[in-house]
């Protein structure tokens, strides 16, 4: 049985896992990577959770943790037993993203983080979960208590990830896609075009639900991802 890694995103950790994995099941053996923060790049990261975690593994990952995902497929694929991949994107940095990016780190240099991820929340969530305090807060507590160093650290990471569009289609792997269909960080055609990339993925859309999938959605995550661990991996 492969082990099943689990992947955050960026300036998050284990507790956007939280509801994940009670349900997993056991077989899997699921831990949560904490690669990204000890290494400055996409590569370095997905190299980190390849020397750290042994045999086939499937790697579920959210956000830049579906981009550190795709890249250990690059650079180990015969390790790979499959991609559960949520609110990410295959393609690399855009102009204005990097542009953006900037900005913040120049904010985040200043120990200005506060001003900067607050309004995110905006963009995190779906406007349902985005007028829940107690989920607000939540997702405040694990953003802002990454500090300035990993959120600089992390988005320059991001800014110079690869563009994972060029091996995509090499990989064999069955793949789970999934997406809050209002996504506004890793929008919906982002994962239409992994879909069109790699014809043995499943899609799973979430309907009123933004980015962070795992803490917006727990129940259809859940549901979505043991089906096809159960489907991929019957005697689990």
């Amino acid at each position: 049985m492969p082990n099943l890694v689990l992947l955050p995103g960026l300036a998050c950790d284990e507790r956007i896992w939280q509801a994940q994995l009670p349900a997993l099941p056991s077989a899997f053996n699921a831990r949560v990577s904490d690669a990204q923060l000890h290494n400055d790049s996409i590569e370095g990261m997905a190299a980190a959770v390849l020397r750290d975690n042994d045999g086939p593994l499937v790697l579920c990952g959210a956000s830049m943790g579906g981009m550190v995902a795709m890249e250990a497929a690059r650079q180990a694929p015969g390790r790979i037993a499959g991609l559960a991949l949520l609110g990410t994107s295959a393609r690399p940095e855009t102009p204005d993203m990097f542009t953006l990016r900037e900005g913040a780190i120049e904010y985040f240099e200043r120990g200005e983080v506060r001003d900067v991820i607050e309004p995110n929340v905006y963009f995190a969530f779906h406007p349902t979960q985005s007028a829940d305090p107690a989920m607000v807060e939540r997702y405040l507590d694990i953003v802002l208590g990454a500090g300035a160093e990993q959120l600089i650290r992390q988005n320059r990471a991001v800014m110079r990830r690869p563009d994972a569009r060029q091996h995509l289609p090499l990989l064999r792997a069955p793949v789970l896609l999934m997406c809050g269909d209002s996504d506004r960080l890793a929008p919906p055609e982002c994962t239409r075009e992994m879909a069109a990339l790699l014809p043995q993925s499943e899609t799973v859309w979430v309907a009123e639900c933004g980015h962070m999938l795992t803490m917006e959605k727990p129940g259809q995550v859940n549901a979505a991802l043991n089906a096809w661990l159960g489907r991929q991996f019957p005697s689990a």
